[in-house]
């Protein structure tokens, strides 16, 4: 009698663990050792758009063709080798719609604790990775309008400098400094620090790695902007700015771009 009970409770138990996870409003699956699509609840069947006797027996690679199948990135076959559960981002491909998910892997045991196959559970992440994707080109392009090269004079470009310079500002600044070299043929660049708020060993190096990179391109680098404040800074944390040459102010700045390159400036009689 106790063992009938049992069975009995035991399968209203299955049941009931069902009916949770039928009622789940994301997608959740079950797949066996081989891969093979074992459950589907009823969220993971409308994503698909297909029936679960359509789906039951495929294999979990065709019907979600995602970066991660058939990878080492596929966090399913890492549960199933080291039994820890796992979490990642991903880009499926569903009936030719590209959806970002981010899916959590656990094992499936057996009563022994054998790893018989994996259960995986989704979110849509889509409206999220685009909303992220849209603020970080608004960030690029932010970042290049208050990094602008601007034409001075021939073969002579200043960069302004405006705010923090961090190592990605920094890189920007590089690449805006070295394209900007290569469209005008500069032999000169000026980097006016006029309006960074502070300067310390961090910003130096920036500083001294694009004057460097500038060098290599056949193009000499001036500092202008150097207050009285900064300069007591560098003199202090004894940072070497080496062979580049520096100002106060931006007008001595261009007067030394132009000895660089023979020019002299008279006036009109």
């Amino acid at each position: 009698m106790n063992n009938h009970q049992n069975q009995i409770n035991q399968k209203i138990s299955a049941d009931l663990s069902l009916k949770v996870l039928e009622q789940i409003p994301t997608p959740v699956m079950v797949v066996d050792r081989d891969f093979k699509i074992i459950f589907m609840n009823e969220s993971g069947c409308k994503l698909l758009k297909e029936s679960w006797e359509s789906i039951k027996g495929r294999y979990c690679y065709e019907m979600f063709n995602s970066q991660h199948c058939r990878k080492p990135e596929c966090r399913m076959k890492r549960v199933m080798e080291n039994g820890d559960s796992s979490t990642a981002r991903n880009e499926v491909r569903i009936n030719e719609k590209v959806m970002y998910i981010e899916y959590t892997a656990a094992p499936l045991r057996d009563e022994q604790g054998n790893i018989i196959g994996g259960l995986e559970y989704i979110l849509d992440i889509t409206d999220r990775v685009r909303q992220e994707q849209k603020l970080r080109e608004q960030s690029r392009i932010i970042t290049e309008i208050s990094t602008p090269a601007i034409k001075l004079w021939n073969r002579i470009v200043v960069l302004p400098v405006v705010g923090v310079v961090d190592s990605a500002r920094a890189q920007q600044m590089m690449d805006t400094i070295l394209k900007k070299i290569t469209e005008t043929s500069s032999k000169v660049i000026i980097l006016d620090i006029q309006g960074v708020a502070a300067v310390d060993t961090a910003v130096a190096n920036h500083l001294i790695k694009i004057a460097k990179a500038t060098k290599l391109m056949g193009c000499r680098c001036i500092i202008s902007g150097i207050s009285p404040a900064v300069a007591q800074t560098i003199v202090q944390l004894g940072i070497d700015l080496g062979d580049v040459i520096t100002n106060s102010t931006l007008e001595d700045a261009l007067a030394d771009a132009f000895a660089l390159l023979n020019l002299e400036v008279t006036r009109k009689k």
